[in-house]
């Protein structure tokens, strides 16, 4: 499946936002998820997810996986769109939640994950209603997940390897780290100047 949702009305997706995520909280409410959370929900696997961080020295980028190590099923939702000259696409969108109070340390909001003896009710669209999976749509409970910093080579689409996954070394976050620029002589010499916009360096 595509990762973004085209809700089956939509005539031209080359002009629909892209849906990659839908809020727990109202994916039953909302037009374009409220028919397949109903009738076409689904499970996306993985071992787990990326999600960055706001620092001093700019965005970091974390490895977030179950505490355990087991792999992750995300639920989603899922569509298939038709064209107009009858081509299709099956689409699909992972759900989120907030998230527990240590992970919104990381990101306010979490995928839902769905545990394998609940699989089976979350996949049953015929036997079981939206009511009977909403208390499955929540966040992981603290200390569930794990997490570490990893380098910033995954923010390359090119990079595709094992070693993304693993924790940064202190020679990478080093390389990685942007260096602070040095004042002119003639700034540093006048000490009292002020503009009045405050700087990291």
């Amino acid at each position: 499946m595509r990762w973004g949702l085209w809700p089956s009305w939509v005539k031209d997706p080359r002009n629909f936002t892209l849906l990659i995520n839908a809020r727990a909280e109202t994916v039953s409410e909302k037009p374009a998820f409220k028919n397949a959370i109903r009738r076409r929900r689904c499970l996306v696997p993985a071992d787990g997810y990326y999600e960055w961080k706001s620092t001093e020295q700019g965005k970091r980028p974390y490895f977030i996986y179950r505490r355990d190590r087991r792999p992750l099923a995300f639920a989603g939702v899922a569509e298939t769109w038709i064209g107009p000259n009858g081509e299709e696409a099956d689409t699909a969108a992972i759900l989120t939640a907030p998230a527990s109070a240590d992970l919104a340390a990381l990101h306010p909001r979490v995928p839902v994950t769905i545990e394998p003896e609940n699989f089976e009710l979350w996949l049953d669209c015929r036997n079981h209603d939206v009511e009977e999976v909403r208390p499955l749509m929540r966040g992981p409970e603290v200390g569930e997940f794990a997490w570490h910093e990893i380098s910033s080579r995954v923010n390359h689409v090119a990079n595709d390897d094992a070693q993304l996954i693993l924790p940064i070394t202190e020679e990478q976050r080093e390389a990685e780290t942007p260096k602070a620029k040095k004042a002119s002589p003639r700034k540093s010499a006048d000490a009292s100047h002020d503009d009045g916009q405050g700087s990291l360096f």
